[in-house]
């Protein structure tokens, strides 16, 4: 007997016999058949423990803990779908394709739109590799081994597949799993689980594998990565084929009037499925076509989500409350009687601003109807007058802001309300601190917002450059708050003294100046001196920037007060300027480049493009003709032992950035 091949043919049939019963819903051996063959086996496994496989059916169990997951860049962004609610924004959607797109043979595929999380997999010669969370669109988290607990999910694909490539899908809980994860809860006295979302992505974020395996997570997968595609059909087809779990509800439309026609049925027939939708996506079946189409900053121009019209549900409004935001802008909240809706318990909704209350004529003790409407705070759509209290109080929206009793103001042209008082006004000064401290602004692991708080109401801080002057015997003085979470704190602070600069501009919160339009300035100007130094006409001239912008960057840097912050935080050693490269040179020829791991400045895909136009040439894998290898943070560490046994030599980014300035 060969024990490898006893082993490699044992997990290939428990795959097979997975695939049928979990995805294919066919099973050809009896439940007990199939314990008997993984029992086979774990004993084989166990017993020659040298042909371990990660990626054996009996890893599926999980086991492994994660203390924390890391932070994973996406080698192709995971864009956001642009949202439709009617038929006529599906229209317009239609005829902005058919304006780049003449073609009399486009037609479009129409799906689900599954309510579950998103995931990004990734298969290297047919096996499973990883999965990434979507997080914002540019980075996730990888939980590849809790998504490796998925039955739905394969570990080894079939049929002729390519070596690499990704494939996207949404994780979800069906309904039926959904209620007898409830019962069971019930059974044994615990609260049960609100909806089945939060439910999937609650469970992908166990730090124990073990656990995540025994919730019922499946997986639809609906987009394939690769650069060999030809329409969006054939991919799903080909998808099927390679042993992924492809919801059979999709179909292929010739027109917008089909679209309809799909639209229309599965509006009326979502209540029949086992799983939750909230509406349809809609995308360009032919992938030159998209390409041709391309992105906006947030959305693919080539896809739509149309989005059923929400359950709606009626209940009483007891108050309104007012909340001031790090940008001085006054939300008016409703709280209300506790109601369920859409599997969620909802006790507040907000109003929006003054012409949403006087629009709504609310008063106290309303009747109000309320619907999520694709938004996830609830809002108020509409009042039962006819069941109002002939005595009730009419709502007025404040004079003053509720914490500083500034008065408030108000410009013409802008629908919000704001507190004036930038500085002294306690959510307008933790707000911005925590702005500041976010993931996707300096991303400073160890404080949260409860800490920003903390330390405020303990005067320790009064904007975020004070953060950097925090002593490690106040933070001890605080409640809470031991050596170790101080330790992480300051190796936080220390960390974010690496971010690049066009995030440290979107940190500084200034007004209206969101990531893109951060990138955009600091890619303009380089560094925050020419920035600070240009006039409004000068900035409306660039790209994307408009006159509200430009107006709030002049104000902003002529704030005596922000520029003393700029200079404090220029002292501690922020990066205020941009690293510039030598773009069409020859300072790379002949050299050759393994780039790996994570990057503080750039993206593997920046620095491979850096490289190429610099003269020289990436390589996917480590050889003896390998020039450098240019290393990130955990990069995998068979890379690194194989460069050092070569002799290969092994340089950092900072490293690379001073070769390109030579």
């Amino acid at each position: 007997m060969n024990p490898e091949k006893e082993i490699i043919n044992l997990r290939n049939e428990i795959h097979k016999h997975t695939h049928l019963y979990y995805v294919e819903d066919a099973p050809v051996i009896s439940d007990y058949e199939f314990d008997i063959l993984l029992k086979k086996l774990v004993d084989f496994e166990n017993k020659f423990p040298n042909f371990f496989d990660t990626n054996s059916p009996t890893q599926r169990v999980g086991g492994k803990v994660s203390k924390s997951f890391q932070s994973i860049e996406h080698d192709f962004p995971m864009y956001s779908l642009d949202n439709s609610y009617s038929k006529e924004d599906l229209e317009n959607f239609h005829n902005r394709v058919l304006k780049k797109i003449l073609n009399k043979d486009l037609n479009y595929l129409c799906e689900l739109k599954f309510d579950g999380v998103s995931i990004n997999l990734t298969y290297e010669n047919g096996i499973f590799v990883r999965a990434v969370t979507r997080g914002d669109g540019i980075k996730g988290d990888d939980v590849t081994e809790n998504v490796k607990t998925i039955k739905t999910i394969p570990l080894k694909l079939k049929g002729n597949f390519p070596l690499k490539f990704q494939i996207r899908g949404e994780i979800f809980i069906g309904l039926n799993d959904f209620e007898k994860m409830n019962k069971e809860r019930a059974q044994n006295g615990l609260e049960p689980y609100m909806n089945p979302r939060n439910t999937a992505s609650g469970s992908l974020k166990l730090q124990d594998s073990a656990i995540v395996a025994k919730r019922p997570l499946q997986c639809f997968l609906y987009q394939v990565i690769s650069d060999n595609s030809k329409t969006q059909i054939d991919n799903l087809n080909f998808a099927k084929n390679w042993g992924f779990n492809i919801s059979n509800t999709y179909k292929l439309c010739d027109n917008i009037n089909e679209v309809f026609q799909f639209i229309n049925n599965w509006d009326k027939e979502r209540n029949n499925l086992n799983f939750e939708i909230d509406g349809v996506v809609v995308k360009v079946n032919q992938i030159n076509y998209q390409k041709i189409l391309g992105f906006t900053s947030k959305y693919p121009r080539w896809a739509i989500a149309y989005k059923f019209k929400t359950m709606q549900a009626q209940t009483t409004l007891k108050s309104v409350s007012y909340q001031i935001g790090r940008t001085g802008a006054v939300t008016p909240v409703a709280n209300l009687d506790p109601v369920l809706l859409g599997g969620t318990i909802v006790k507040r909704a907000s109003l929006h601003n003054q012409d949403q209350i006087n629009k709504l004529n609310l008063h106290l003790n309303d009747r109000v109807i309320i619907e999520k409407g694709g938004e996830i705070i609830p809002k108020i759509v509409d009042v039962e007058v006819s069941k109002r209290n002939l005595n009730s109080e009419k709502i007025i929206f404040i004079n003053n802001c509720p914490n500083c009793l500034s008065y408030l103001q108000k410009n013409e042209s802008e629908a919000h309300h704001y507190c004036p008082n930038a500085f002294s006004c306690p959510p307008q000064i933790t707000g911005r601190i925590q702005h500041f401290i976010s993931r996707k602004a300096m991303d400073i692991n160890g404080i949260g917002n409860e800490t920003i708080e903390l330390m405020f109401k303990n005067n320790l801080i009064s904007n975020y450059a004070d953060l950097y002057s925090l002593k490690k015997e106040d933070l001890l003085s605080l409640e809470r708050m031991a050596e170790k979470s101080v330790e992480n704190i300051f190796q936080g602070l220390n960390n974010s003294k690496k971010i690049p600069f066009q995030r440290v501009l979107f940190a500084l919160g200034i007004r209206y100046v969101g990531q893109t339009v951060s990138k955009n300035l600091a890619n303009e100007y380089k560094s925050i001196d020419n920035l600070i130094s240009k006039t409004y006409d000068e900035l409306i001239m660039v790209d994307e920037i408009g006159e509200r912008i430009a107006k709030s960057v002049v104000d902003f840097f002529n704030d005596s007060e922000n520029i003393l912050n700029i200079e404090k935080l220029k002292n501690v050693g922020l990066q205020f300027e941009t690293n510039t490269v030598v773009l069409d040179s020859k300072i790379f020829d002949n050299k050759t480049f393994v780039v790996s791991g994570v990057f503080d400045n750039y993206s593997r895909n920046e620095l491979k493009k850096t490289i190429e136009l610099n003269g020289g040439k990436n390589l996917s894998s480590i050889s003896s003709k390998t020039s450098y290898l240019l290393a990130g943070d955990k990069m995998g560490p068979s890379k690194l032992k194989k460069a050092q046994d070569l002799g290969i030599q092994i340089i950092s980014e900072l490293d690379f950035i001073t070769m390109l300035k030579v």
